[in-house]
């Protein structure tokens, strides 16, 4: 695969998500996927889990999008760059329990570092900055 093609197979469930296509997020995972999301320390192993982690944020922020800022190849592995931005209109499932809807937006930097095999996503561990969201939020002083 060319390096263009492993960036658009990294970037395809992503991208699925901000259209909140589950199926599309379905489609551009391998079967024994695996997500990492370091902030929360919550990992998910196959599709159903991962698209449930993913829904999670859905209904806490619905309107949420990623907007890829720039992207690298090295040895099959693709680190993507992203601005995350929405704004929390839904419940926020945490290990406290809910958090109810503050009605205020987040824009919070994050990296994603993806392992590509066969056109599709096989890993992925997404890295952000959980206080800063937090922050804004007023969740967090």
């Amino acid at each position: 695969m060319s390096d263009q093609e492993l960036i658009n197979a990294a970037k395809a469930p992503t991208v699925a998500y901000n259209k909140k296509d589950w199926d599309g997020v379905k489609a551009a995972i391998t079967a024994g996927f695996v997500y990492d999301e370091v902030a929360t320390q919550s990992k998910a192993a196959g599709a159903d889990q991962m698209i449930e982690a993913w829904r999670g944020w859905a209904t806490a922020l619905p309107d949420s999008n990623a907007t890829f800022e720039s992207a690298f190849v090295s040895g099959g592995k693709v680190v993507l760059e992203m601005t995350w931005r929405g704004k929390h209109t839904g419940p926020m499932q945490s290990p406290k329990g809910e958090m109810p809807a503050t009605g205020k937006s987040i824009e919070i930097r994050a990296c994603q570092i993806v392992e590509v095999e066969g056109g599709k996503a096989k890993s992925m561990r997404h890295y952000f900055d959980m206080m800063t969201m937090m922050q804004q939020l007023g969740l967090a002083g």
